[in-house]
């Protein structure tokens, strides 16, 4: 199960996000009691986490934290994933994609990483 952390003024369609990244999961086989957090930061925000965890001064447009741990006997965190809104807006406009798309295709980049660790 995907979750939204974002602020109000962050716009995107969480239900297309929601259905276009579960089908990805389902592609995957991914399925069960597991959750993955999405959060929606600003510039400064993501420059300071990508400085603190990857020794980067710059703020990415994703970043993805694999937890694997357990939050209650039914259901798995499986980790987090750090969007830059900002960014993903430039990113949007640089490909002249939708800005939804380019946030689904910078989840899946972030799930792929969890996949891999």
């Amino acid at each position: 199960m995907i979750e939204f952390f974002s602020s109000s003024r962050y716009k995107f369609n969480k239900k297309y996000i929601k259905d276009q990244i579960n089908q990805y999961l389902i592609n995957k086989n991914l399925v069960g009691n597991f959750k993955i957090n999405v959060v929606f930061v600003g510039k400064i925000k993501m420059k300071k986490i990508a400085s603190t965890y990857k020794n980067e001064d710059v703020a990415l447009p994703v970043l993805s934290f694999l937890y694997n741990e357990k939050i209650n006997e039914n259901e798995i965190l499986l980790g987090e994933i750090f969007i830059c809104y900002p960014q993903a807006v430039l990113l949007a406009a640089e490909r002249n994609k939708k800005v939804d798309d380019t946030l689904v295709n910078l989840i899946k980049h972030g799930i792929d990483n969890l996949l891999k660790n």
